[in-house]
């Protein structure tokens, strides 16, 4: 029985962070509006402080229930993928199970990864349908990013925002699947994206808190996030590429045979300088991200469930998803809605 997307819904915080209240906090880079303008954010979602992942994930999942009729007993397990969770342990998956009131018969686990996590979640969940004989594997993608971001780190306050998306992957639509996946994985770049302190290699010390600014006047710490944007840059323009290729040739297809392509919103300019160098068309690209920002693992679903609700993306269309960051890790998959 192949696994398909059944429906995706979302959910952003309530408190919004436009582009204005950007430069009003960061006057020095009012000479570069242009510059940001090629980012393509415009205003982002910021989770409250009292707000954890689990949080917007739990509201998320509600959204789903209510919007596609989805009852909670139907669900067989549940994915939970964040960076952010409630506690060493248990695992957040086991609180979000309890909040939604899902079988005490579904299993329930989370696993830490960025950008790429949604595409890896439906790698697992298809796995699990189509040889575990499950029926609906619910998967969450949340972030709360933004409360690890210093406040004077104005490239990573502009481009990031928060959000949680669930995605409800079923079996047994007929012409409705997802492909085969190309998956990988760079550890050797892992301090790309990363937050230095706070886990068990280098626990949280006073020295944690010691300010970092970079050449472009980005301030940190080691228990902030820490991200090489142009290093991440040309780590997308140089793999992304040849991961699609990849999976064209596994699945053989060109360019031509895919409908539509949803990338990780990491930025507009990369995912057009990617587009560029792939000579896809620009119809063929569906971004949305001026109105969210880079929601991490939360970016694609959201950006397909508008392109879905947009009309953008219809059912028999081959729609490729790729998803790269925090490892570095990367994975690209086709589905059929």
């Amino acid at each position: 029985m192949s696994a398909f997307i059944k429906a995706i819904s979302y959910y952003l915080p309530e408190k919004i962070y436009s582009n204005t209240d950007f430069f009003k906090a960061f006057p020095a880079t009012v000479s570069q509006k242009e510059n940001y303008a090629r980012i393509g954010v415009v205003e982002r979602h910021i989770v409250a402080k009292n707000e954890t992942a689990s949080d917007l994930a739990v509201k998320a999942a509600l959204a789903l229930f209510k919007e596609h009729k989805v009852k909670p007993e139907e669900i067989d397990f549940l994915l939970f993928c964040a960076l952010e969770f409630d506690y060493m342990f248990p695992a957040s998956a086991s609180i979000i199970q309890a909040k939604l009131g899902l079988p005490i018969n579904a299993g329930a686990m989370d696993y830490s990864l960025g950008c790429s996590g949604f595409v890896y979640g439906l790698g697992m969940a298809k796995g699990m349908i189509e040889s575990l004989g499950l029926k609906n594997v619910l998967l969450i993608t949340s972030s709360t990013l933004t409360k690890n971001i210093h406040k004077k780190d104005r490239s990573s306050k502009f481009v990031f925002g928060d959000g949680a998306a669930a995605t409800l992957i079923s079996s047994g639509k007929k012409n409705a699947n997802i492909s085969s996946f190309v998956f990988g994985t760079d550890g050797k770049m892992a301090e790309k994206i990363i937050i230095r302190d706070g886990g068990a290699r280098n626990p949280i010390s006073k020295n944690s808190f010691i300010e970092i600014e970079n050449e472009h006047g980005n301030v940190t710490t080691d228990a902030n996030l820490h991200m090489d944007g142009a290093g991440v840059f040309h780590f997308g323009l140089k793999t992304v590429p040849a991961m699609i290729k990849d999976l064209l040739a596994k699945e053989k297809l060109n360019i031509e045979d895919v409908d539509l392509f949803i990338f990780h919103q990491a930025n507009l300019f990369l995912i057009n300088s990617i587009r560029t160098k792939m000579k896809i068309p620009e119809e063929k690209v569906f971004n949305y991200m001026a109105g969210v920002g880079n929601t991490v693992a939360a970016s694609i679903p959201i950006t397909l469930s508008e392109a879905i609700k947009s009309g953008k993306a219809k059912p028999g269309q081959k729609i490729l998803l790729a998803g790269f960051g925090v490892g570095l890790s990367w994975g690209a998959t086709i589905i059929e809605l």
